[in-house]
């Protein structure tokens, strides 16, 4: 093996440590064991080769957020990300609906009496996005310059991540609102964790926005893999790596791996202790997705939760907080919360002829639950849009247990890549100062599964290769990534 630099896998942060290695100068193999590219940013068509279906993550908060894509430039590489009037919505009974318009304005103004609280919540993060994103996603093994980041992530936490949230608004709305987008913690509610992310994808919902690529979430990676390529890097699919040693010709190796495949090609190579870590690491609930054909837009209760790009299914604050607990319990509880994309409502080139359109759905259910989740997610979105069966020309639908085999890396079809409670986010996969670097030489994990965790914001691959550059090759300045080299 001659290339300076390996990365085994090619989701969105393995293209990551690709880019960012190859900018440098080194020569780079990615190794992807599937047919195609992209890891959680695959799209294509299902039922009709006109239609096309984002098959894991569809809709990408973090990709017009975090520093790696803004320096990546999305956009100078052809690639749009187009953001609905209405980031998210949370349909209620009765054909009452929490909406969280883009414009921050217009959510108050829909939020009534809440409007005020809900202001004085996301306007300051607003203020100061920039830093509270770089902080979210940063290293997080030390305060930043900036302490404005973290104090109010701190003091939000506080106020929505413990018992004081279910008191933190006059009427179910906002608070339906904001449990539903802390909801994407997929795990017990509340909690500091679940809390963090509501602040964090909430107020992003009135920033930069909750966008989805024109064409799919495979335009993402198509964009770093053409980068890749054209610094001289190369893409190996169908190439599975089921021993380290097959790449540890490389000075540095990168795995877009969770610990348990970790576990799986490296364990007797590993340090008893380190390996003993990455065996007591967790894994969170499950998710169990369902991919419909319809012949016609959702025929929401409430019209205006068809113009945003993400619909919570969760009821009110409470059931949410329930519902999510019981599941993190292994229990499946009797109102599965699921999150509903319609592509169209933000990309009307997604809509085939005959008026045909891709819908987006998951549910959260237990770790590794086996059921076939499609009549129950059916039905939960018939509950807020009567007569959505009649309009199903096609569905198809995957398990916990079904998604695991479809991704190793979402064990027990976790998502997130490792459950995502305070100590873990913090400390994952295991506890140490540089948590991408790993006790075998040159060896680097950039998966979900370290810091800063789950998402498509390509922060865990470029953190890694940032350690790597340093540790490997004696390179303290990372390569620019903009398109064309400044100056």
């Amino acid at each position: 093996m001659s290339e300076d630099v390996a990365v085994v896998g090619s989701g969105p942060n393995g293209l990551a440590a690709a880019v960012t290695m190859a900018r440098a100068g080194l020569s780079v193999t990615v190794y992807e064991a599937a047919e195609d590219i992209g890891g959680g940013l695959r799209t294509s068509p299902l039922f009709r080769d006109d239609v096309v279906h984002d098959i894991c993550s569809a809709v990408h908060p973090m990709a017009a957020a975090s520093a790696f894509f803004r320096e990546f430039d999305l956009a100078a590489r052809g690639v749009e990300l187009l953001t609905p009037r209405i980031s998210y919505a949370h349909p209620l009974e009765g054909g009452r609906a929490a909406l969280a318009h883009h414009d921050l304005d217009a959510a108050c103004a829909g939020l009534g009496r809440d409007g005020r609280a809900w202001r004085a919540l996301m306007g300051p993060l607003l203020e100061h996005s920039r830093a509270v994103v770089d902080f979210a996603l940063g290293r997080q093994r030390s305060l930043p310059a900036d302490l404005r980041a973290p104090l109010l992530l701190g003091l939000g936490m506080l106020r929505h991540g413990t018992p004081l949230a279910r008191h933190a608004f006059a009427g179910p709305e906002a608070a339906a609102l904001l449990a539903g987008v802390g909801a994407h913690v997929v795990g017990r509610m509340p909690t500091p964790s679940s809390a963090a992310v509501a602040l964090l994808l909430g107020h992003l919902a009135h920033g930069s926005g909750w966008p989805v690529p024109r064409g799919g979430s495979a335009r993402i990676a198509e964009a770093m893999a053409a980068d890749v390529r054209a610094h001289g890097g190369t893409l190996a699919t169908g190439q599975r790596v089921d021993d380290l040693r097959q790449v540890r010709g490389a000075r540095a190796v990168f795995l877009d791996l969770s610990p348990k495949e970790f576990l799986r090609i490296a364990g007797p190579l590993l340090p008893g202790a380190y390996r003993a870590g990455l065996r007591a690491f967790r894994y969170g609930p499950g998710a169990a997705k369902v991919d419909f054909l319809t012949s016609e837009p959702i025929p929401w209760a409430n019209p205006e939760v068809g113009a945003a790009g993400t619909v919570h299914l969760g009821g009110r604050q409470g059931t949410v907080f329930r519902q999510e607990s019981l599941v993190a319990r292994g229990r499946p509880g009797e109102v599965p919360f699921v999150l509903v994309v319609d592509p169209a409502a933000a990309d009307p080139g997604r809509v085939g002829a005959g008026g045909h359109r891709p819908v987006w759905a998951y549910a959260h259910v237990p770790h590794g639950d086996p059921a076939d989740p499609a009549e129950l997610v059916t039905a939960r979105i018939e509950r807020y849009a009567p007569g959505f069966a009649d309009t199903v020309v096609a569905r198809s639908s995957r398990s916990a247990a079904d998604l695991e085999r479809y991704n190793p890396n979402y064990v027990g079809g976790d998502i997130a890549s490792g459950a995502m409670t305070l100590r873990q986010t913090l400390l994952r996969p295991v506890p140490r100062w540089d948590p991408h670097r790993t006790p075998l030489r040159g060896v680097y994990l950039c998966s979900a599964s370290a810091p800063p965790g789950p998402g498509v914001h390509g922060m865990g691959g470029h953190l890694a290769a940032r350690s790597a550059l340093r540790h490997e090759f004696g390179v303290r300045t990372p390569p620019a990534l903009s398109p064309a080299p400044p100056g």
